[in-house]
């Protein structure tokens, strides 16, 4: 049985026309009747929400009085009031809900379920727990009271200097522990970037298809995204430079693509570095899941290659931690470093200290670096069984794309289907899956489901969801 907490009942309005007897029913009764008090919660006591609201109680009472009379409260006596258990509402109030944009739903990027084939998801059966919950316990006994204050903004030192030694090794990226920002995520990190380095109207170079949040977060900031296309060797950057040569940024995701999974090609890179020091633009480089590439080693960072400070490096634990960690970083080159201290003193509040604290331990003590390797094979396996299941089920009703590395599959819709349709489908069957054509700015992508196979743990698994997919086709 839930309890309305008092401390959720705001001031009431002494200016308002209703006295306040009116006001407190209205609350309630709005309550009630956008279902957010349900029939069999209890409510406030009357001296409670005396104290509460600094009234006379003969106030609450009037107001409690007229609940009752018209059904929506009783009171039980020493069990307390409640809402009126089996309550029947003549006019129920409607829940607004968003609205979708032509008529298709808008595809969330953030669900708070965990369903089959769910994108941006690790394998969170894998995640060692009692690793990370020694290390924790660890934490939390060692804390001072030094570490209960606000967190650095910039991050906490011993992580930014694991994360600056995690890099030069695996990565190439040669930086020093001034240079990585601590973030919250990636939109976090994006906004960074943004009120440091550009303003609104600037044009900004993006993949297409390339990942929805960034585009969304450009036009909140009244930026404007230039859709740049994408092929086999990843942003086309002539087409960038056909399109907008003096845009101020550009945004990839060198290492796989993203949705699409490609490498951006060494001539590219090269191309895409050399555009950026003739129009003195930045490009920042969104390595979301460099870690895992299967048929050969993790490629360079293209931060590794840059010689005249116009990279930078956008990297985060939700992919091979968990989301929840709420933790990415962000390497500027080093002529960078006060602008974003100073954009930092301004915007970031910091991560929790508590959390980094943790995530500091676990580099050190070698725990990420297994990790990862682990992963990386678990994935391959996964990656190759879930292909082998979609594929046994599916047949010549979908193709699958080969992909170098990544933690989804791209499977391509044969025949007239409407992945958009598709996807609806599938959520409503409690399936996950993204359409690809949500991805794109230029609507021009041939319709194919995203499915993240890093929680399918078996080929059997995955013949019996595709099972559930073919029902829906």
């Amino acid at each position: 049985m839930a309890i309305a907490a008092t401390s959720s009942i705001a001031p009431l309005d002494p200016a308002a026309a209703e006295p306040f007897y009116r006001q407190i029913y209205d609350r309630f009764r709005s309550a009630i009747g956008s279902g957010l008090l349900k029939p069999g919660d209890r409510i406030p006591s009357a001296r409670a929400l005396t104290a509460e609201l600094g009234l006379a109680r003969g106030t609450i009472e009037t107001a409690y009085s007229l609940l009752a009379a018209e059904g929506y409260i009783q009171a039980r006596g020493q069990a307390g009031t409640i809402v009126t258990p089996d309550l029947k509402l003549r006019t129920p109030m409607a829940e607004a809900k968003p609205k979708a944009h032509g008529g298709t739903p808008v595809a969330s990027f953030r669900p708070d379920s965990i369903l089959p084939f769910q994108m941006g998801l690790p394998a969170l059966d894998a995640f060692p727990r009692k690793i990370w919950a020694r290390l924790g316990a660890r934490c939390v006994r060692a804390m001072q009271p030094t570490d209960m204050v606000h967190p650095p903004v910039y991050g906490l030192p011993g992580l930014r200097s694991e994360i600056a030694a995690y890099l030069q090794v695996s990565r190439g990226i040669d930086c020093s522990p001034s240079q990585v920002f601590v973030t919250s995520g990636y939109r976090h990190t994006m906004e960074l970037i943004a009120h440091a380095l550009l303003k609104a109207g600037d044009r900004v170079w993006l993949e297409d298809p390339g990942y929805p949040p960034t585009r969304e977060l450009l036009a909140h900031m009244h930026m404007a995204a230039v859709p740049v296309p994408v092929d086999r060797d990843g942003m086309i950057v002539s087409e960038g430079a056909k399109l907008a040569s003096r845009a101020r940024a550009a945004v990839v995701t060198p290492g796989h693509q993203s949705p699409l999974c490609v490498s951006l090609s060494l001539p590219r890179r090269l191309a895409l570095l050399d555009w950026a020091a003739r129009q003195r633009a930045w490009i920042v480089e969104d390595d979301y899941d460099g870690e895992y590439r299967y048929v050969s080693r993790p490629l360079p960072a293209l931060k590794s290659l840059d010689r005249d400070g116009r990279v930078l490096y956008a990297g985060t634990f939700s992919k091979v931690l968990f989301p929840g960690i709420r933790l990415a970083y962000l390497v500027v080159p080093q002529a960078l470093v006060e602008p974003f201290e100073r954009v930092s003193q301004t915007l970031a509040a910091g991560s929790p200290q508590l959390v980094q604290a943790i995530v500091t331990a676990f580099i050190a003590e070698g725990h990420f670096a297994r990790h990862v390797q682990r992963m990386r094979r678990l994935y391959a396996e996964r990656r190759e069984a879930t292909a082998a299941g979609l594929e046994a089920v599916l047949g010549k009703r979908v193709r699958i794309d080969p992909q170098p590395g990544g933690m989804h599959l791209i499977l391509r819709l044969q025949g007239r289907k409407s992945d958009r349709q598709l996807v609806a489908r599938m959520r409503k069957d409690g399936l996950y899956a993204e359409a690809l054509t949500d991805w794109t700015m230029t609507g021009e992508a041939a319709s194919a489901l995203l499915l993240n196979f890093t929680n399918v743990d078996s080929r059997g698994s995955a013949e019996n969801l595709a099972r559930r997919i073919l029902k829906l086709l």
